[in-house]
């Protein structure tokens, strides 16, 4: 699939919702997918690894997924969060359809699903998961990393799985001198690499 059909805030083709059963937070659900969305087929080999190798989220608070697609990381954080509110955010608006349609499915009604831009600007959040779109290109990349990690809540951590050979070190070094500016104290590194992803943990002191 054109991997520009899910930066597109309104994709091409038609709109066909499908079934597909995935493993989340160890319960077999069946979710909505479409084409031109990311990783129509099911939980994609990032976002798994992310799913195994990050610790729980926090279980109060305000939590945040960036680029939720369909929803396989704002649906986990909810099955595992409940008093939580699970902010879901993508571009994409059948993304965002599929992934407010899976929640109600699943009694998700701690997710909030929505446009980036839409997101309250005085919010801080406390888990932020995500599976970034790093084809998407270098600029629009550190434009939505800028936007959203400075707004960890104090303590909170976010969780970002990144494919090696595309650049994940790379990135975590951009990412360190990044947050160096910004307001706050933050550490950042690789907390685990597994499946040729690594996955990147930074937080705020």
């Amino acid at each position: 699939m054109n991997s520009q059909h899910y930066f597109s805030a309104s994709p091409e083709g038609p709109f066909t919702r499908r079934r597909v059963s995935v493993s989340l937070d160890g319960r077999e659900v069946s979710v909505a997918t479409a084409g031109g969305i990311f990783s129509p087929d099911g939980v994609d080999k990032g976002t798994a690894v992310l799913l195994k190798h990050a610790p729980d989220p926090a279980s109060h608070g305000d939590l945040l997924d960036i680029g939720c697609g369909w929803g396989p990381l704002a649906l986990t954080l909810a099955m595992r969060s409940p008093e939580a509110t699970v902010w879901a955010v993508d571009v994409n608006e059948r993304s965002r359809i599929l992934c407010a349609e899976n929640a109600a499915a699943l009694g998700l009604s701690n997710v909030r699903v929505m446009a980036p831009e839409d997101v309250p600007a005085e919010i801080e959040f406390d888990t932020i998961w995500s599976n970034p779109p790093i084809r998407v290109g270098k600029e629009v990349l550190h434009g939505l990393l800028e936007h959203w990690l400075p707004r960890l809540s104090p303590e909170g951590t976010a969780w970002l799985v990144v494919q090696k050979n595309l650049g994940a070190d790379s990135l975590l070094a951009w990412i360190t001198t990044m947050l160096a500016g910004a307001a706050g104290t933050f550490t950042s590194g690789r907390a685990e690499t597994a499946k040729g992803f690594r996955l990147l943990r930074i937080s705020r002191d």
